[in-house]
């Protein structure tokens, strides 16, 4: 059950969702809850502006990959633009 849920908000962010405090997210369910999208003027701007709403996203009583997508985002490969088929397999 979701027990706290605080979307990230502000200019260039958009939480698409379906879920609120008191949800029940049933296993069967699709594992998609929440999309954050984020978007800005250039890609530095735009990472800079995802690492803010991630750190405003709150989303309690279930797993979630905020924590996930805030290492992604740290990332120096990622900050550059360099990415490949077998990125993902360092954090999984």
């Amino acid at each position: 059950m979701v027990t706290q849920y605080i979307p990230a908000g502000g200019p260039g962010i958009r939480v698409d969702s379906a879920i609120y405090c008191g949800s029940h997210v049933n296993p069967y369910y699709d594992s998609l809850i929440a999309k954050l999208i984020v978007h800005s003027v250039n890609r530095m701007n735009a990472i800079e502006r995802m690492k803010r709403a991630l750190s405003e996203f709150v989303i309690e009583g279930i797993e979630t990959t905020i924590p996930l997508y805030k290492k992604i985002m740290a990332d120096p490969a990622f900050i550059v633009g360099y990415n490949d088929a077998g990125f993902l397999e360092k954090y999984i």
